[in-house]
């Protein structure tokens, strides 16, 4: 919507009118086929399957098996960028991961010669889940993990991840090849800027994470 990177190609499952300048639409069935789209950037989200209604049914949610394939077909057309925003719930994936390729899938995809994979790994809240037996049991204990998490690996909107994703389609091309993931902390830190081109231009650039402010405890 910022139309900050246009033309804009969307995968999607069926043909619709693209009323936004800029638009584009590609069957996902048809996408080895396209070699005249000159893609040099793709953006692939991985997320739950949505029930929505209307235009939004249309496009293709793709899952994380479709991860390996998707991206080896992209890289066959000519992209040289690819963006893979990863939810995850939050405490179920151990600290090392987070800032790491945290798959078989992942490794895989950054061996495929883009120039730049960048992963951005951000929280997402619990499903809703069946209390009864022993995973409801389970789930109830997981639940008290979520609670424990450090504000900075909490979900943050849908739009603010967005605004991230768009910053990062600007400025990654312009920065040193290589696989980089972005960790749930540097996710939350940017979406809470207006801006986050800054905050996202110096995480390229391999700043650290920046600390925050502590409060002063009271005598």
């Amino acid at each position: 919507g910022a139309r900050a990177v246009s033309p804009l190609r969307l995968l999607v499952t069926q043909e619709f009118h693209a009323t936004a300048a800029g638009l584009h639409t590609q069957l996902v069935d048809t996408l080895p086929e396209a070699g005249d789209a000159r893609l040099p950037l793709a953006v692939v989200v991985l997320d739950v399957v949505r029930h929505a209604n209307g235009r939004e049914a249309a496009f293709w949610q793709p899952q994380p098996g479709d991860l390996l394939p998707l991206a080896t077909t992209l890289r066959a057309l000519g992209v040289r960028h690819l963006v893979v925003v990863m939810p995850h719930t939050a405490a179920m994936l151990p600290h090392a991961l987070k800032a790491g390729l945290a798959s078989l899938d992942e490794q895989a995809v950054a061996a495929l010669g883009f120039d730049h994979v960048v992963i951005v790994r951000t929280a997402r809240k619990p499903a809703a889940v069946d209390r009864s037996g022993l995973q409801g049991l389970a789930d109830l204990v997981l639940e008290q993990l979520q609670v424990m998490v450090p504000q900075r690996e909490q979900p943050v909107r849908a739009v603010k991840v967005a605004a991230l994703v768009s910053a990062l389609a600007q400025l990654v091309p312009r920065s040193p090849p290589g696989t980089q993931v972005m960790p749930p902390e540097w996710v939350w830190l940017a979406t809470q800027q207006g801006d986050p081109l800054a905050l996202v231009q110096a995480w390229l650039a391999g700043t650290a994470l920046p600390l925050l402010a502590t409060p002063t405890p009271r005598m």
